[in-house]
């Protein structure tokens, strides 16, 4: 029986060596596209120092961290698994968000452009979510009450939005259907920040 173990161990190790390098390559997990230093470092803490970032009120920080990519500065980088968003800037630099991500099931990635922006935007379900749950109203008007919160900026031809909110309190949550949401503070600094016509990337 021994004998037979190191018969199959010796020609798995054979057939992994004859393997080609691209085949091999093709089973790696994808390596990260960008790297992001968050260490207490004397330059993160001058960019954080009096331009807004660090400075937010809600119960993930925004601040401003190294992000080394290849990204154009206005990009919009969303990390899904880590529950932020990233603003690419120059200098080797990112603003960074706490957001809200779909939950289970509603999770995404993809690249899209922002394609409109609003303030208090109204907010009528889409007839999908009006299934899952027809206790919605079938809409409603801007303001403080409404789950799309201060800002709106819309992806494509999706249904996704990066919106405001009125829970602040799920900001690192995954509760959403699809959409990012932040708070009414952040989601307002991004708002003037961010241009149409911006990319976002939807990493999942």
């Amino acid at each position: 029986m021994k004998r037979l173990f190191a018969l199959f161990f010796a020609a798995a190790a054979f057939t992994t060596i004859a393997m080609p390098a691209d085949a091999r390559a093709r089973n790696q997990p994808p390596a990260q596209d960008f790297v992001v230093d968050d260490s207490p470092s004397l330059s993160n803490f001058f960019s954080n120092f009096g331009n807004g970032g660090g400075n937010s009120s809600g119960p993930i920080p925004r601040q401003t961290v190294g992000f080394q990519s290849n990204y154009a500065p206005g990009t919009i980088v969303v990390n899904t698994a880590e529950r932020r968003l990233y603003l690419v800037q120059g200098n080797g630099q990112a603003l960074r968000y706490g957001i809200g991500v779909g939950r289970d099931g509603f999770r995404w990635g993809g690249v899209h452009k922002v394609t409109a922006k609003k303030e208090w935007p109204s907010w009528t379900p889409p007839a999908q979510m009006l299934a899952r749950r027809p206790d919605l109203p079938r809409h409603m008007e801007g303001g403080i009450d409404n789950p799309l919160g201060a800002r709106a900026m819309y992806l494509g031809s999706t249904l996704y939005r990066i919106h405001g909110s009125n829970e602040p309190e799920t900001i690192g949550q995954a509760v959403s259907s699809g959409c990012f949401r932040m708070t009414n503070e952040d989601v307002t600094d991004l708002y003037n920040r961010v241009s149409v016509g911006a990319t976002v990337i939807v990493k999942n």
